[in-house]
C-alpha cells in the first residue's frame, strides 16, 4: 500500500543582499510577498519560508490536485515529495516508488548526450543502469528526436527537453506519480501523442498528486485538493470543496 505522511514540515531558503542579487530579489518579491521589506536596512542573510507546517496524509487511490496562486509553494511541495528539498524541519514517510514530472531538466546533465541522459536520469529514479539500458530503444523511439540523441541535451530547444524527459520518466510505472504542469512546454503534436501514455501512467499509479493552474485538468484527474498559500494549507479535502474555496479566496483577495 502506497502512501505519504508529512508532519509539520517546513522548507526555509535563504536570501543574501547584494547587488547581483537584486534580479533575483526582484523576483522572488514577486512569488513572496513578505520579501516587500528586505532592503539596505535588512540583514546581509534572511530566510524565505516556502512551506510553513504542513501536514498532509495521502493514501492509495488518492488523486491530489495542488492549487493556489503562484508562490503558493505547489512546485516546492512536490520537490519535498519527491526527494529533491529535504525540509528544514518536520517529517516525511514514503511507502512506494516515487517518479516525478517536476521540470524538463531535472536529473539531466547538459553535457551529457540525450542517450546517456536516460541512463543517468534512470539512476536519478533509483533504477539499475542495466535496467535503463533495456529500455533506451523503446524510449529513443517515442521521442522522435533520431540523431539529436547523440548530441549534448544542451543544444535542446525546450520542446525536445521535454519530450526526452517525458519519455524517460514514464517508462517505468511508479506507485506514487508527482506531476506538474510543465509539460505544457512541449509542441501541440507531441502533446497529442503523450495524452494516451499519460492516462495510462497515471491509471496505474496508486497515488497522484498534481500541481496545476487548470481547474479543467485538475478535474479530469484528481478527486482530492489541497489549497496553498504563501506555503501554507488553507483548505483540504473533496476536489469541488476546495476548487470552491480557491476561487472565494481569490476573489476576495
Amino acid at each position: 500500500m502506497a502512501r505519504l505522511q508529512l508532519r509539520d514540515v517546513s522548507i526555509d531558503f535563504p536570501l543574501y543582499r547584494g547587488g547581483s542579487q537584486s534580479l533575483k530579489k526582484a523576483l522572488l518579491g514577486r512569488a513572496y510577498p513578505r520579501l516587500k521589506n528586505f532592503s539596505r536596512e535588512s540583514p546581509e542573510r534572511i530566510t524565505i519560508r516556502a512551506l510553513d507546517g504542513i501536514n498532509l496524509d495521502i493514501k492509495t487511490s488518492d488523486r491530489i490536485a495542488l492549487i493556489g496562486e503562484n508562490g503558493a509553494g505547489k512546485t516546492t511541495l512536490l520537490k519535498v515529495l519527491a526527494g529533491i528539498y529535504e525540509p528544514t524541519s518536520g517529517t516525511i514517510e514514503c511507502e512506494g516508488a516515487v517518479s516525478g514530472l517536476i521540470g524538463a531538466s531535472v536529473g539531466l546533465d547538459p553535457e551529457a548526450t540525450g542517450y546517456e541522459n536516460i541512463v543517468l536520469r534512470g539512476m536519478f529514479m533509483n533504477v539499475h543502469p542495466k535496467e535503463m539500458k533495456a529500455r533506451v530503444a523503446e524510449i529513443a523511439d517515442f521521442t522522435e528526436l533520431g540523431l539529436y540523441l547523440d548530441m549534448p541535451v544542451r543544444t535542446y530547444s525546450s520542446g525536445m527537453m521535454v519530450r526526452l524527459s517525458f519519455a524517460i520518466a514514464t517508462s517505468i510505472h511508479p506507485e506514487i506519480l508527482l506531476l506538474d504542469e510543465w509539460l505544457g512546454a512541449g509542441d501541440a503534436s507531441f502533446l497529442q501523442k503523450a495524452q494516451k501514455r499519460m492516462s495510462e501512467f497515471v491509471n496505474r499509479s496508486s497515488i497522484l498528486v498534481l500541481a496545476s493552474h487548470s481547474m479543467q485538468l485538475l478535474e479530469t484527474w484528481c478527486n482530492r485538493g489541497v489549497l496553498l498559500h504563501e506555503g501554507r494549507i488553507k483548505a483540504a479535502g473533496p476536489l469541488k470543496e476546495v476548487i470552491a474555496a480557491y476561487r472565494e479566496f481569490v476573489a476576495r483577495d
